[in-house]
């Protein structure tokens, strides 16, 4: 892991952005920038194309021109757009050290001893493994190679009801509230959902009997930037501005998402925010880079954020990391996944997009 030089560290903002401008002139066609709808306004700026993280990785990869991909985002995003990329094509990640914490929870060593567990509570019936985008390449490979597959918060209704066509049990990680919340849509009952907890569960006496009844096993995950928003706050916006529309994030928890209007992903709320009448006022749950912006986008419209929550590692990416990958393109922080790996994991891709 190459770290940023000091020289980059004490550039003057205009001779970065300089900089910048200059080394995409140079490059052209031979370079795409993908930033994510979490990154700060000062690295969109010179992002080619802005989006969710399987949205860009798909529409890097398209493009036959396009040598280096610079993926300004969190590492499991970088990683997905390595795994889709095309032969010729060199994937850099500004920052390795921006990792998702929602991610990190859970691990292949943990996830494989809950799942020896799950799947041999019942060796009868049969269990789907499904993976949230938001998780590392080798548990993205764990599903492919298990016939599960990957899925997005705009597409996990679809991944459940594809998921239960297939087999008994789903096992899904590492998002518990966006678990519950599409478990709630599916029409799953709370008394078939189980919670695996790898601190508690390996050692529950009871756990292969909770297993044979439940239909639904969710992983004990979360985001910590949709966490922060609370019923409270929504119940002040109600008191506050009774005729405002609330639209929250699925990673929430589901009592954030039964008291707002809407819930959905990303991609979700922009539609939301451009297709509210003129002059409306709209509350976002999520990430208050995606929230700045939308309200920076439509004017006409009052935007605010139902509480104010940053991504620390999205925020650890910068002009000036940018600028250095861009002059040592191809070189520094280049993103590698394992080749086994990486071919398992584009089969879970492959299959998620069967039911998308």
């Amino acid at each position: 892991m190459d770290l940023l030089p000091d020289a980059y560290r004490k550039m003057d903002p205009e001779e970065i952005r300089s900089g910048i401008r200059k080394r995409k002139e140079e490059l052209g066609k031979r370079l795409v920038i993908l930033g994510h709808h979490y990154q700060r306004q000062e690295v969109i700026d010179f992002a080619d194309h802005l989006g969710d993280s399987l949205g860009l990785s798909r529409l890097a990869a398209a493009q036959e021109d396009c040598e280096f991909i610079v993926f300004c985002g969190v590492r499991f995003m970088a990683e997905s757009a390595e795994i889709l990329r095309r032969d010729h094509q060199k994937v850099q990640h500004p920052d390795p050290k921006s990792g998702c914490p929602l991610a990190d929870m859970a691990d292949i060593a943990s996830v494989q001893r809950a799942w020896d567990r799950v799947a041999g509570a019942d060796p009868g019936g049969k269990v789907i493994p499904l993976t949230y985008m938001n998780s590392d390449s080798d548990l993205k490979a764990f599903c492919g190679e298990r016939e599960g597959a990957v899925c997005t918060s705009s597409n996990t209704r679809a991944a459940f009801e594809w998921a239960r066509e297939k087999a008994d049990k789903i096992f899904f990680f590492p998002d518990e509230n966006l678990g519950r919340n599409t478990a709630r849509q599916a029409g799953i009952p709370q008394e078939e959902i189980l919670l695996w907890d790898p601190e508690v569960s390996p050692t529950d006496p009871d756990i292969e009997s909770r297993i044979r009844e439940a239909t639904l096993i969710l992983w004990k995950g979360f985001c910590h930037v949709h966490t922060d928003f609370q019923p409270d706050h929504i119940r002040r916006i109600r008191e506050e501005d009774p005729s405002a529309k609330v639209v929250v994030h699925p990673e929430c928890s589901v009592e954030v998402v039964e008291a707002a209007d809407a819930a959905g992903s990303t991609e979700y709320i922009c539609r939301y925010v451009r297709e509210a009448p003129s002059g409306s006022s709209v509350y976002i749950g999520t990430e208050i880079n995606l929230v700045s912006r939308l309200a920076s986008e439509h004017p006409d419209k009052k935007i605010f954020e139902v509480f104010r929550s940053l991504c620390p590692n999205m925020f650890r990416i910068d002009p000036a990391k940018l600028l250095w990958i861009l002059d040592e393109i191809g070189e520094v922080n280049r993103v590698h996944v394992d080749p086994g790996t990486k071919e398992l994991a584009k089969v879970a891709l492959e299959r998620m997009l069967k039911f998308s």
